[in-house]
């Protein structure tokens, strides 16, 4: 059976356009993994920080808010954030400062926020409370339940090997047999790209980073629940609290090829390095790593819309690093967009998440 949208890609993108999209007619996801959420979504930071980004990202942040707030009883709960500088960082951290809407507080008060921070190093610091973690999990368990109660068929473990334009839509071959659609919708992460040549469009030169992780434990056995996000300046790195543990990132954005990504030693040491600079815990060991690639169009702001060479091929790209704290948003105005309704994005905004700026 033809259906209306085919969605390549189950991230936390392509699952939230399939339950924008069954709304509206036939819905098919393909995940090419054993289940969602495989790269990147799986590694994400899960943190709603709305005033992240250049300003297309964050007006998708803030439209996401209301979704993230209250849709299904809400996945956030509260973190807050908090940057650190050294003596010779005071530029870089007022820019920080500025940019972020953070407000300045003593080294004495950072530190009874967080102990550890090392009263030899720490110059200045800065905290706000409008940073908030995100369920990411069930926010994607909240958006495949609301596309599969209303029919959409959700396929993992189904590669897509071909694609082929015809006269009424797509053919797709996966390694679950063949789908056909109206619409190609491409929420394929690190692979867009790689999907639209497949459909015979030029790409539009989405770059994937390689960004890692590494999980340490409590330093010195604190209880490290209430601490907020903390950020070196200039995110030369970050550290998370993550149930009962701290997860630590050197922040690098390393160009890859698309790949099933994973950290690199050298990187992690480096990193974890510019953290102990700023406590007085050194890191003993590490739990566990991991790495995720965050997927960038060249001017850093997602791609939402259909493409200006072929409209029946629609794009949901670029996320990086902002695809939970859009994703509400995001998918309503592909759905908006698709349905040929109005938006409640302004104009300026719509525009500038065109692909067609890209062409």
């Amino acid at each position: 059976m033809t259906q209306d949208f085919l969605i390549i890609g189950g991230g936390i993108a392509g699952v939230s356009a399939a339950a924008r999209l069954a709304h509206l007619g036939r819905v098919t996801l393909l995940e090419a993994e054993p289940h969602l959420a495989h790269h990147a979504s799986g590694r994400s930071a899960a943190l709603f920080e709305p005033r992240y980004g250049l300003a297309p990202v964050v007006a998708l942040s803030f439209a996401s808010e209301d979704h993230h707030r209250h849709a299904n009883g809400g996945v956030l709960s509260p973190r807050g954030m908090m940057i650190v500088a050294k003596a010779d960082e005071a530029e870089t951290f007022r820019a920080d400062v500025a940019a972020m809407g953070l407000a300045r507080i003593s080294p004495a008060e950072a530190r009874a926020l967080v102990p550890i921070l090392n009263p030899e190093t720490l110059a200045f610091a800065a905290h706000a409370d409008h940073a908030w973690d995100i369920d990411t999990d069930l926010l994607i368990q909240n958006f495949a339940r609301e596309a599969r109660g209303l029919g959409a068929e959700i396929l993992t473990g189904a590669r897509v090997t071909g694609i082929t334009r015809t006269a009424s839509g797509w053919e797709v071959a996966t390694a679950k047999g063949q789908h056909a659609a109206r619409i190609l919708v491409n929420a394929a992460g690190a692979w867009v790209d790689e999907v639209a040549a497949m459909a015979g469009l030029a790409p539009l030169g989405f770059t994937p980073y390689r960004r890692s992780m590494a999980r340490i434990p409590a330093p010195g056995g604190q209880d490290v629940a209430r601490w907020p996000i903390l950020f070196g300046c200039g995110e030369a790195w970050y550290a998370k609290p993550d149930a009962g543990a701290l997860i630590v990132s050197p922040a690098e954005e390393h160009l890859m090829a698309p790949h099933d990504a994973w950290a690199d030693d050298m990187v992690l040491a480096e990193g974890l390095a510019r953290y102990e600079e700023m406590v007085t815990e050194p890191v003993t060991r590490v739990l566990a790593n991991w790495a995720g690639l965050r997927t960038f169009a060249p001017d850093r702001v997602l791609a939402i819309g259909p493409d200006p060479r072929d409209p029946g091929f629609f794009w949901l790209a670029g996320q990086g690093g902002y695809g939970f704290q859009t994703a509400p948003a995001a998918s309503q105005l592909a759905a908006d967009l698709i349905a040929g309704r109005p938006t409640a994005l302004d104009a300026a905004t719509v525009a500038a998440l065109s692909p067609a700026r890209l062409v």
